[in-house]
Protein backbone atom coordinates (compact mmCIF):
# COMPACT_ATOMS: atom_id res chain seq x y z
CA UNK A 1 0.00 0.00 0.00
CA UNK A 2 1.31 3.18 -0.84
CA UNK A 3 1.89 6.25 1.47
CA UNK A 4 -0.70 8.22 2.70
CA UNK A 5 -1.14 11.79 0.95
CA UNK A 6 0.16 14.61 2.88
CA UNK A 7 -2.52 17.23 3.43
CA UNK A 8 -2.63 21.03 3.81
CA UNK A 9 -5.92 22.46 5.17
CA UNK A 10 -6.07 25.76 5.10
CA UNK A 11 -9.37 27.47 6.98
CA UNK A 12 -9.25 24.50 9.13
CA UNK A 13 -11.84 26.17 12.09
CA UNK A 14 -14.15 26.77 9.20
CA UNK A 15 -17.38 25.01 7.89
CA UNK A 16 -15.23 23.45 4.85
CA UNK A 17 -12.08 22.54 6.71
CA UNK A 18 -14.20 20.60 9.51
CA UNK A 19 -15.90 18.70 6.56
CA UNK A 20 -12.16 18.17 5.29
CA UNK A 21 -11.31 16.41 8.45
CA UNK A 22 -14.73 14.72 8.89
CA UNK A 23 -13.55 13.39 5.22
CA UNK A 24 -10.07 12.69 6.22
CA UNK A 25 -11.03 10.59 9.54
CA UNK A 26 -13.15 8.18 7.35
CA UNK A 27 -9.88 7.79 5.27
CA UNK A 28 -6.55 7.58 7.74
CA UNK A 29 -4.82 5.37 5.22
CA UNK A 30 -5.13 7.63 2.16
CA UNK A 31 -4.49 11.26 3.87
CA UNK A 32 -2.00 12.53 6.46
CA UNK A 33 -2.61 15.89 7.79
CA UNK A 34 0.58 17.97 7.47
CA UNK A 35 -0.35 21.18 8.41
CA UNK A 36 -3.12 23.29 9.68
CA UNK A 37 -3.80 26.76 9.34
CA UNK A 38 -6.64 29.73 10.21
CA UNK A 39 -6.92 33.27 10.89
CA UNK A 40 -6.63 33.93 14.58
CA UNK A 41 -9.40 31.20 15.94
CA UNK A 42 -6.31 29.97 18.30
CA UNK A 43 -8.80 28.05 20.60
CA UNK A 44 -9.85 25.79 17.65
CA UNK A 45 -7.33 25.49 16.01
CA UNK A 46 -5.50 24.25 19.21
CA UNK A 47 -7.89 21.71 19.81
CA UNK A 48 -8.15 20.67 16.28
CA UNK A 49 -4.12 20.05 16.70
CA UNK A 50 -4.38 17.48 19.29
CA UNK A 51 -6.78 15.90 17.90
CA UNK A 52 -4.89 15.48 14.00
CA UNK A 53 -1.00 16.24 15.67
CA UNK A 54 -0.04 17.81 12.30
CA UNK A 55 3.81 18.68 12.23
CA UNK A 56 2.79 22.44 12.23
CA UNK A 57 0.09 25.28 12.47
CA UNK A 58 -0.62 28.39 11.17
CA UNK A 59 -2.23 31.25 12.62
CA UNK A 60 -2.41 34.02 9.93
CA UNK A 61 -3.29 37.21 11.33
CA UNK A 62 -1.61 36.51 14.57
CA UNK A 63 2.05 37.30 15.54
CA UNK A 64 2.56 35.57 18.38
CA UNK A 65 0.15 32.38 19.64
CA UNK A 66 -1.64 33.15 22.73
CA UNK A 67 -1.29 31.93 26.02
CA UNK A 68 -2.90 29.57 27.38
CA UNK A 69 -2.95 26.88 24.49
CA UNK A 70 -2.55 23.23 25.52
CA UNK A 71 -0.53 22.13 21.67
CA UNK A 72 2.73 21.61 22.79
CA UNK A 73 3.91 21.63 18.85
CA UNK A 74 4.97 24.44 16.06
CA UNK A 75 3.07 27.29 15.86
CA UNK A 76 3.90 29.24 13.18
CA UNK A 77 2.11 32.69 12.42
CA UNK A 78 1.90 35.63 10.16
CA UNK A 79 0.41 35.37 6.17
CA UNK A 80 3.75 34.48 5.20
CA UNK A 81 3.58 31.20 7.31
CA UNK A 82 -0.12 30.32 5.45
CA UNK A 83 1.88 30.76 2.11
CA UNK A 84 4.93 28.56 3.19
CA UNK A 85 1.99 26.19 4.24
CA UNK A 86 0.46 26.15 1.06
CA UNK A 87 3.56 25.47 -0.85
CA UNK A 88 5.12 22.88 1.67
CA UNK A 89 6.62 19.93 -0.20
CA UNK A 90 5.20 17.45 2.42
CA UNK A 91 1.86 18.35 1.52
CA UNK A 92 0.65 16.90 -2.11
CA UNK A 93 -2.45 18.44 -1.13
CA UNK A 94 -3.55 21.69 -0.71
CA UNK A 95 -7.46 22.04 0.66
CA UNK A 96 -7.91 26.29 0.36
CA UNK A 97 -10.90 26.72 2.48
CA UNK A 98 -9.94 30.64 3.40
CA UNK A 99 -12.52 33.45 2.73
CA UNK A 100 -12.16 36.05 0.39
CA UNK A 101 -9.55 37.70 -0.97
CA UNK A 102 -7.28 36.39 1.56
CA UNK A 103 -7.11 33.42 0.07
CA UNK A 104 -5.21 34.12 -3.06
CA UNK A 105 -1.51 34.43 -2.48
CA UNK A 106 -2.03 31.04 -0.87
CA UNK A 107 -4.07 29.86 -4.12
CA UNK A 108 -0.83 31.01 -6.64
CA UNK A 109 1.62 29.43 -3.80
CA UNK A 110 0.03 26.25 -4.07
CA UNK A 111 -0.23 25.70 -7.63
CA UNK A 112 3.00 27.58 -8.28
CA UNK A 113 4.60 24.59 -6.43
CA UNK A 114 2.52 21.89 -8.28
CA UNK A 115 -0.15 20.85 -5.90
CA UNK A 116 -2.91 19.58 -6.38
CA UNK A 117 -5.36 22.49 -4.97
CA UNK A 118 -8.88 21.43 -3.99
CA UNK A 119 -9.72 24.69 -3.79
CA UNK A 120 -13.16 25.43 -1.64
CA UNK A 121 -11.73 29.92 -2.04
CA UNK A 122 -13.65 30.39 -5.07
CA UNK A 123 -12.32 34.21 -4.79
CA UNK A 124 -9.22 33.70 -5.34
CA UNK A 125 -9.89 32.53 -8.82
CA UNK A 126 -12.83 35.04 -9.60
CA UNK A 127 -10.24 37.64 -8.64
CA UNK A 128 -6.94 36.02 -9.70
CA UNK A 129 -8.34 34.76 -12.89
CA UNK A 130 -5.90 34.44 -15.23
CA UNK A 131 -3.01 34.83 -12.70
CA UNK A 132 -4.13 31.34 -11.10
CA UNK A 133 -4.44 29.52 -14.38
CA UNK A 134 -1.37 30.37 -15.46
CA UNK A 135 0.20 29.69 -11.84
CA UNK A 136 -1.19 26.33 -12.03
CA UNK A 137 0.05 25.67 -16.21
CA UNK A 138 3.47 27.76 -15.40
CA UNK A 139 3.93 25.42 -12.07
CA UNK A 140 2.41 22.40 -13.20
CA UNK A 141 -0.42 22.61 -10.34
CA UNK A 142 -3.64 20.95 -10.45
CA UNK A 143 -6.77 22.59 -9.60
CA UNK A 144 -9.88 21.03 -8.50
CA UNK A 145 -13.22 22.55 -7.34
CA UNK A 146 -14.84 22.07 -3.93
CA UNK A 147 -17.73 23.87 -4.82
CA UNK A 148 -20.54 21.26 -5.41
CA UNK A 149 -22.04 22.73 -8.63
CA UNK A 150 -17.99 22.54 -10.08
CA UNK A 151 -17.82 19.33 -8.64
CA UNK A 152 -20.91 18.32 -10.58
CA UNK A 153 -19.82 20.04 -13.70
CA UNK A 154 -16.30 18.50 -13.86
CA UNK A 155 -17.90 14.81 -13.06
CA UNK A 156 -20.58 15.53 -16.01
CA UNK A 157 -17.62 16.71 -18.69
CA UNK A 158 -15.63 13.48 -17.59
CA UNK A 159 -12.54 14.68 -19.74
CA UNK A 160 -15.23 15.64 -23.25
CA UNK A 161 -13.65 18.48 -25.13
CA UNK A 162 -15.53 21.79 -24.57
CA UNK A 163 -16.20 22.04 -28.20
CA UNK A 164 -18.81 19.08 -27.59
CA UNK A 165 -20.79 21.63 -24.86
CA UNK A 166 -23.53 23.27 -25.76
CA UNK A 167 -23.94 25.31 -21.75
CA UNK A 168 -23.58 24.54 -18.74
CA UNK A 169 -26.77 24.86 -16.01
CA UNK A 170 -25.80 26.00 -12.15
CA UNK A 171 -28.25 25.28 -9.97
CA UNK A 172 -28.97 27.39 -6.82
CA UNK A 173 -31.00 26.95 -3.59
CA UNK A 174 -32.40 30.34 -3.92
CA UNK A 175 -31.23 31.20 -0.69
CA UNK A 176 -33.67 32.06 2.69
CA UNK A 177 -35.64 34.38 0.54
CA UNK A 178 -36.65 32.48 -2.95
CA UNK A 179 -40.56 32.62 -1.52
CA UNK A 180 -40.40 36.64 0.16
CA UNK A 181 -42.02 39.37 -1.75
CA UNK A 182 -39.72 41.76 -2.33
CA UNK A 183 -41.68 44.45 -0.67
CA UNK A 184 -40.27 42.58 2.59
CA UNK A 185 -36.55 42.85 2.05
CA UNK A 186 -35.94 46.14 3.71
CA UNK A 187 -37.11 44.36 6.76
CA UNK A 188 -34.48 40.99 6.69
CA UNK A 189 -32.24 41.13 9.63
CA UNK A 190 -29.16 39.06 9.31
CA UNK A 191 -30.42 36.30 11.58
CA UNK A 192 -33.24 36.28 8.63
CA UNK A 193 -30.33 35.66 5.79
CA UNK A 194 -28.37 33.62 8.00
CA UNK A 195 -31.02 30.45 8.42
CA UNK A 196 -30.67 28.95 5.41
CA UNK A 197 -33.26 26.41 3.98
CA UNK A 198 -30.47 23.70 2.98
CA UNK A 199 -26.55 24.02 2.98
CA UNK A 200 -24.47 24.55 7.09
CA UNK A 201 -22.38 27.39 6.01
CA UNK A 202 -19.54 30.04 7.40
CA UNK A 203 -21.25 33.28 7.98
CA UNK A 204 -19.87 35.78 4.75
CA UNK A 205 -21.01 32.41 2.06
CA UNK A 206 -24.32 32.33 3.40
CA UNK A 207 -25.16 36.08 3.52
CA UNK A 208 -23.63 35.59 -0.06
CA UNK A 209 -26.18 32.81 -0.90
CA UNK A 210 -28.98 35.04 0.23
CA UNK A 211 -28.10 37.92 -1.91
CA UNK A 212 -27.06 35.73 -4.48
CA UNK A 213 -23.50 36.98 -5.21
CA UNK A 214 -22.35 33.72 -4.49
CA UNK A 215 -23.96 32.23 -7.69
CA UNK A 216 -22.54 35.25 -9.35
CA UNK A 217 -19.30 34.29 -7.77
CA UNK A 218 -19.99 30.42 -9.55
CA UNK A 219 -20.88 31.72 -12.90
CA UNK A 220 -17.54 33.29 -13.36
CA UNK A 221 -15.60 30.55 -11.66
CA UNK A 222 -16.96 28.46 -14.23
CA UNK A 223 -15.56 30.54 -16.80
CA UNK A 224 -12.44 30.28 -15.79
CA UNK A 225 -12.42 26.48 -14.86
CA UNK A 226 -14.15 25.47 -18.12
CA UNK A 227 -13.11 27.62 -20.27
CA UNK A 228 -16.64 28.21 -21.50
CA UNK A 229 -18.10 31.58 -22.78
CA UNK A 230 -20.72 33.50 -20.37
CA UNK A 231 -23.73 32.82 -22.59
CA UNK A 232 -23.08 29.31 -22.01
CA UNK A 233 -23.94 29.68 -18.60
CA UNK A 234 -27.22 29.62 -17.43
CA UNK A 235 -29.00 29.80 -13.74
CA UNK A 236 -31.52 28.05 -12.31
CA UNK A 237 -33.41 27.89 -8.86
CA UNK A 238 -33.48 24.25 -7.31
CA UNK A 239 -34.61 24.27 -3.84
CA UNK A 240 -33.62 20.78 -3.06
CA UNK A 241 -30.38 21.05 -3.89
CA UNK A 242 -30.19 17.71 -5.14
CA UNK A 243 -29.49 18.62 -8.43
CA UNK A 244 -25.86 20.10 -8.32
CA UNK A 245 -25.52 21.15 -12.06
CA UNK A 246 -26.07 19.82 -15.37
CA UNK A 247 -24.16 19.79 -18.52
CA UNK A 248 -25.96 20.50 -22.09
CA UNK A 249 -23.95 19.04 -24.78
CA UNK A 250 -24.33 20.14 -28.86
CA UNK A 251 -26.10 16.71 -29.32
CA UNK A 252 -28.99 17.45 -27.26
CA UNK A 253 -28.17 14.87 -24.43
CA UNK A 254 -28.29 16.57 -20.75
CA UNK A 255 -25.84 15.04 -18.12
CA UNK A 256 -26.46 15.88 -13.91
CA UNK A 257 -24.73 15.09 -10.91
CA UNK A 258 -27.17 14.36 -7.97
CA UNK A 259 -26.76 13.69 -4.58
CA UNK A 260 -27.77 14.90 -1.05
CA UNK A 261 -26.95 18.27 -0.32
CA UNK A 262 -23.37 17.65 1.80
CA UNK A 263 -20.05 19.02 0.92
CA UNK A 264 -18.08 16.34 1.89
CA UNK A 265 -18.75 14.71 -1.22
CA UNK A 266 -17.80 17.32 -3.65
CA UNK A 267 -14.25 17.18 -1.18
CA UNK A 268 -13.75 13.68 -1.34
CA UNK A 269 -13.68 13.70 -4.85
CA UNK A 270 -11.69 16.86 -5.57
CA UNK A 271 -8.77 14.76 -2.89
CA UNK A 272 -9.20 11.78 -4.67
CA UNK A 273 -10.19 12.28 -8.03
CA UNK A 274 -10.54 10.86 -10.82
CA UNK A 275 -10.67 7.40 -8.22
CA UNK A 276 -13.38 7.27 -6.01
CA UNK A 277 -13.30 6.35 -2.52
CA UNK A 278 -15.71 4.06 -0.71
CA UNK A 279 -17.64 5.79 1.57
CA UNK A 280 -20.51 5.68 4.30
CA UNK A 281 -22.35 9.14 3.68
CA UNK A 282 -26.34 9.01 2.95
CA UNK A 283 -27.28 7.24 -0.09
CA UNK A 284 -29.16 8.86 -2.81
CA UNK A 285 -32.77 7.61 -2.68
CA UNK A 286 -35.14 9.13 -5.83
CA UNK A 287 -38.31 8.63 -4.67
CA UNK A 288 -37.75 10.13 -1.36
CA UNK A 289 -35.87 13.26 -3.01
CA UNK A 290 -39.27 13.36 -5.62
CA UNK A 291 -40.22 15.45 -6.80
CA UNK A 292 -37.42 17.30 -8.05
CA UNK A 293 -38.24 21.55 -8.79
CA UNK A 294 -36.73 24.29 -11.03
CA UNK A 295 -37.89 28.10 -10.98
CA UNK A 296 -36.56 31.04 -12.97
CA UNK A 297 -34.04 33.51 -10.95
CA UNK A 298 -35.71 36.75 -9.89
CA UNK A 299 -32.72 38.91 -11.52
CA UNK A 300 -35.02 42.17 -10.60
CA UNK A 301 -34.87 41.19 -6.87
CA UNK A 302 -31.55 40.36 -6.62
CA UNK A 303 -29.26 42.74 -8.08
CA UNK A 304 -26.18 41.21 -6.69
CA UNK A 305 -26.21 38.52 -9.27
CA UNK A 306 -26.33 40.58 -12.30
CA UNK A 307 -23.87 43.15 -10.83
CA UNK A 308 -21.17 39.71 -10.62
CA UNK A 309 -22.11 38.50 -13.85
CA UNK A 310 -21.55 41.60 -15.43
CA UNK A 311 -17.95 42.55 -13.36
CA UNK A 312 -16.66 38.98 -14.50
CA UNK A 313 -17.86 39.85 -18.54
CA UNK A 314 -16.40 43.17 -18.00
CA UNK A 315 -12.85 41.08 -16.64
CA UNK A 316 -9.91 42.71 -15.64
CA UNK A 317 -10.07 43.75 -12.33
CA UNK A 318 -13.93 44.37 -12.34
CA UNK A 319 -14.60 40.74 -10.24
CA UNK A 320 -11.78 41.95 -7.80
CA UNK A 321 -13.79 45.31 -7.45
CA UNK A 322 -16.60 43.20 -7.31
CA UNK A 323 -15.31 40.67 -4.37
CA UNK A 324 -14.01 43.90 -2.18
CA UNK A 325 -17.15 45.74 -2.13
CA UNK A 326 -19.33 42.57 -1.40
CA UNK A 327 -17.26 41.45 1.03
CA UNK A 328 -17.19 45.21 3.34
CA UNK A 329 -20.86 45.38 2.47
CA UNK A 330 -21.70 42.30 3.99
CA UNK A 331 -19.44 42.78 7.16
CA UNK A 332 -21.04 45.92 7.83
CA UNK A 333 -25.01 43.64 7.58
CA UNK A 334 -23.72 41.88 9.92
CA UNK A 335 -22.71 44.09 12.24
CA UNK A 336 -26.54 45.74 11.97
CA UNK A 337 -25.20 48.69 9.90
CA UNK A 338 -26.12 48.18 6.33
CA UNK A 339 -29.31 47.40 5.29
CA UNK A 340 -29.75 43.93 3.48
CA UNK A 341 -31.08 46.08 0.53
CA UNK A 342 -27.76 48.59 0.86
CA UNK A 343 -25.36 45.56 -0.19
CA UNK A 344 -26.41 46.17 -3.68
CA UNK A 345 -26.76 49.09 -3.85
CA UNK A 346 -22.95 49.83 -2.13
CA UNK A 347 -21.61 47.20 -4.55
CA UNK A 348 -23.00 49.33 -7.39
CA UNK A 349 -22.04 52.22 -5.93
CA UNK A 350 -18.02 51.13 -6.08
CA UNK A 351 -18.55 49.25 -9.20
CA UNK A 352 -19.76 52.20 -11.10
CA UNK A 353 -16.70 54.50 -9.57
CA UNK A 354 -13.57 51.94 -10.43
CA UNK A 355 -13.42 51.58 -14.44
CA UNK A 356 -12.11 47.92 -15.22
CA UNK A 357 -7.84 47.79 -15.74
CA UNK A 358 -6.16 44.89 -17.14
CA UNK A 359 -4.88 43.07 -14.38
CA UNK A 360 -0.62 43.32 -14.01
CA UNK A 361 0.34 41.36 -11.08
CA UNK A 362 -1.09 39.96 -7.96
CA UNK A 363 0.60 43.77 -6.44
CA UNK A 364 -1.70 45.69 -8.75
CA UNK A 365 -4.94 43.52 -7.84
CA UNK A 366 -3.81 43.70 -3.85
CA UNK A 367 -3.83 48.01 -4.49
CA UNK A 368 -7.11 47.41 -6.42
CA UNK A 369 -8.64 45.75 -3.65
CA UNK A 370 -7.40 48.12 -0.86
CA UNK A 371 -9.10 50.95 -3.21
CA UNK A 372 -12.58 49.00 -3.64
CA UNK A 373 -12.40 48.59 0.31
CA UNK A 374 -11.59 51.46 0.80
CA UNK A 375 -14.82 53.38 -1.06
CA UNK A 376 -16.88 50.42 0.27
CA UNK A 377 -16.69 51.69 3.62
CA UNK A 378 -16.86 55.00 2.16
CA UNK A 379 -20.47 53.98 0.93
CA UNK A 380 -21.63 52.27 3.67
CA UNK A 381 -20.44 54.91 6.53
CA UNK A 382 -17.63 52.09 8.05
CA UNK A 383 -14.36 53.67 9.45
CA UNK A 384 -11.55 51.49 7.95
CA UNK A 385 -10.76 48.79 10.26
CA UNK A 386 -7.46 48.09 12.04
CA UNK A 387 -6.81 44.70 10.60
CA UNK A 388 -7.86 43.50 7.38
CA UNK A 389 -10.39 41.17 6.29
CA UNK A 390 -10.65 37.83 8.38
CA UNK A 391 -10.05 34.36 7.08
CA UNK A 392 -11.43 31.18 9.20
Amino acid sequence: MSEPSGLAVLGATGSIGGSTLSVVARHPDRFEIVSLAAARRAKELDRLALRWRPEYVVLAELPEPPAGLEWSGEWRCGREAMKAAAADPAASIVVNALVGFAGLESTLAALGAGKRLALANKESLVVGGELVLRAAEDGQGQLLPVDSEHSAIMQCLDGRPRAEVHRVVLTASGGPFREWPASRFGSIRPEDALAHPTWSMGDKITIDSATLANKALEVIEAHLLFGLEFDQIDVVVHPASIVHSMVEFRDGSTISQLGHPTMEVPILYALSAPERLENDFRSFDPVQASPLEFERLRHEDFPMFDLGVEAGRAGGTAPAVYNAANEVAVRSFLEGRLSFLGISRAVERVLSSMAPEPVENVEHLTAVDREARSRAREAVGTPSPTGGETVP
